[in-house]
């Protein structure tokens, strides 16, 4: 059968055959899941953490360095995004996305988001600073967090194959981590409204401020430029 024919038959089939889907309370592996149409619905919150400017990066910078500022953010927000209790679902290239569940899983993420930034400010520039005192580097980013129900499904062929995450969390928090820098974490007004006052105040102070996000139908979200103690 030729390649063409191939396509053609497995892509009619997919939109053939009918969904088998079921609730779930905790992630499910690419195991557990069929290649057919076979999917897991759940409640998390994503965590998308991405470098800023990572383009300049590479193109200003010795790949061995890039790589090192690569493997040092990702590094530490992987580790303080388990401690949290969040588990990684996908790296992608400078990027990290993570799902958490449960009930204080927009808190757990939000945290998770301020720990991050903690790392950045105060684990990973000073080491760049330590190791290379003539380079002027500093590390920025931007982590998008939202939360919504999520459809869980495998996908890819076999032997190459995983799990792909269809809803409105996975797709929002990737876009808010393009957002300004400038204020490296950003929030969906549904998290904001689901989190404790733990990481909305500190000090009588508040840690957020209210934005429209005019390019998704003006939608609240809110940033922040705070930081959280690892």
């Amino acid at each position: 059968m030729a390649l063409s024919d191939d396509l053609k038959t497995e892509v009619a089939a997919i939109f053939k055959a009918a969904w088998t889907t079921r609730d779930g309370t905790v992630l499910p592996a690419p195991e557990d899941l069929k290649l057919s149409n076979d999917a897991v619905r759940l409640d998390g919150t994503v965590l998308y953490a991405d470098l800023a400017e990572s383009t300049r990066l590479v193109d200003g910078q010795k790949p061995e360095f890039a790589a090192e500022i690569y493997k040092t953010y990702l590094h530490c927000a992987a580790k303080i995004i388990r401690s949290a209790g969040g588990e990684i679902t996908a790296y992608d290239g400078d990027r990290i996305m993570a799902v958490f569940l449960g009930s204080m899983k927009n808190t757990s993420a939000v945290k998770t988001a301020l720990k991050i930034n903690w790392a950045r400010l105060f684990i990973v520039n000073p080491a760049i600073k330590a190791q290379y005192p003539n380079q002027d580097y500093q590390v920025g980013h931007s982590i998008g967090v939202d939360t919504s129900k999520l459809f869980i499904a495998r996908t890819g062929i076999r032997g190459s194959n995983d799990l792909v995450w269809v809803g409105r969390a996975a797709n929002y928090a990737a876009k808010l981590s393009g957002l300004d820098a400038g204020t490296p974490t950003w929030i969906t007004g549904t998290v904001y409204d689901n989190m404790t006052a733990e990481v909305k105040v500190t000090d009588g102070k508040a840690m957020w401020q209210e934005r429209t996000w005019t390019t998704m139908n003006k939608m609240r979200i809110f940033c922040s430029t705070w930081h959280w103690p690892v």
